[in-house]
């Protein structure tokens, strides 16, 4: 039978928001991590259920913003079901990486690479835009099977544009194609081109956008996903009633970032001092700026929200998995080698078994809060999932009685 939508927070304790970081073909990490997780609802809840009924928002940036679109876009022939399990997510990055990224393995390709790099960006992207196309179809951003909010940024306009569900009631031309919406998050300066498309709404007012990659303004999603709600509550939507903006004892929110190589110490300022325009942008096989400003934009996201957690005594109602100890190769965004891709499983895989972690807000560092494995986390989480989603089936009048 089809499973019902997951019922609004009014009917429940909690607003729940799972929230997937930017960063290339490491989005393999929070792929392994979410498989994870919806193997543990479906042992709760059968193998039927999936991500989308159990939170309130998916938010993503860049590949976040792929994985987000794969979770909650409806699949045209199951009813109320997405078309893409958690499980797909991996399977997909694993075959179609390598044709996004192609890797030119000649002995000239780094000089190649540079000298492409000054011409125009490093891929052409139309792999990567036939793909997204042909799986997610005509598909708006008012059909996904739960609220969804993907940043990207305007380079026309110079500010951050939020492609958000909720707004599209208020913004009709918003209400984009998702497969335009993933073509702009993941357009990362220098690695793939920026992107245009219009709008059009009932009335034939049309707008137009002109994108890049979501990172530049928000790597990780987290906060504009929270800001999103605080919107809804302080606009008076009833579903969040009676929820205070404020309220952050209310919310569940599991964050996965795609990895750092903070541990190994990549840059140091001798080196930098030395770099004029190409070397910020094409120094040890990556691309410093992009790097620095995308792991600047993520860090800075999570120290926000675990201060603010932590000043209302409500930490674990805050999972953040995010593994700081890359190597070099795995830290690529875009090194689509079968090894390298296999690798970044592995490290998915490796960070289950890890101790949930916290910042440190003395020092900035990821630093083990206990004994307890992400893994367990995880495990604890969807039994708090599932039981949300129960009472709220029971208390609305819309619920699947199950």
């Amino acid at each position: 039978s089809p499973r019902s939508p997951l019922q609004p927070p009014t009917y429940g304790n909690l607003i729940t928001i799972l929230s997937i970081d930017g960063g290339g073909i490491r989005g393999l990490i929070p792929g392994t991590i979410l498989a994870f997780l919806e193997s543990q609802l479906q042992k709760l809840d059968g193998e039927q259920a999936r991500l989308a009924d159990y939170f309130d928002i998916i938010s993503g940036t860049s590949t976040g913003g792929l994985v987000t679109a794969m979770l909650t876009t409806p699949d045209p022939k199951k009813e109320n079901r997405p078309l893409f399990a958690a499980k797909d997510i991996n399977e997909f990055y694993l075959e179609h990486c390598p044709k996004i990224f192609p890797q030119n393995s000649s002995p000239f390709a780094p000089a190649a690479n540079v000298v492409k790099s000054l011409m125009g960006p490093k891929y052409d992207g139309k792999y990567l835009h036939d793909i997204v196309r042909e799986k997610l179809g005509e598909t708006k951003l008012h059909q996904t099977l739960t609220n969804v909010v993907i940043p990207t940024f305007d380079i026309k306009q110079l500010q951050p544009r939020i492609f958000s569900t909720y707004e599209v009631k208020s913004n009709p031309c918003t209400d984009a194609s998702l497969s335009d919406i993933c073509i702009a998050t993941s357009a990362a300066p220098t690695y793939l081109p920026a992107h245009h498309f219009q709008t059009q709404d009932s009335t034939g007012k049309t707008k137009e956008f002109n994108l890049i990659d979501g990172g530049v303004a928000a790597n990780n999603p987290t906060l504009v996903a929270m800001n999103e709600v605080t919107k809804e509550i302080l606009r008076g939507n009833p579903e969040f009633f009676p929820i205070k903006p404020t309220d952050y004892a209310r919310f569940l929110v599991v964050s996965l970032g795609t990895g750092s190589p903070k541990s190994e110490g990549k840059y140091h300022a001798n080196m930098a001092a030395k770099w004029g325009v190409l070397g910020w942008l094409t120094s040890e096989h990556s691309t410093p700026l992009v790097d620095i400003f995308m792991q600047a934009s993520s860090d800075m996201v999570d120290f926000h929200i675990a201060t603010v957690f932590q000043a209302l005594q409500s930490e674990n109602s805050y999972l953040r998995i995010q593994d700081d100890t890359l190597s070099q190769q795995i830290s690529s965004v875009d090194i689509a080698t079968k090894e390298n891709l296999e690798n970044l499983v592995k490290v998915g895989e490796e960070l289950l078994n890890k101790p949930v972690s916290r910042v440190n807000l003395e020092n900035g560092q990821f630093e083990p809060a206990g004994k307890v494995t992400n893994g367990e986390a995880l495990i604890r989480l969807a039994a708090v999932l599932s039981k949300e989603k129960q009472l709220r089936d029971m208390r609305s009048p819309l619920g699947k009685k199950k």
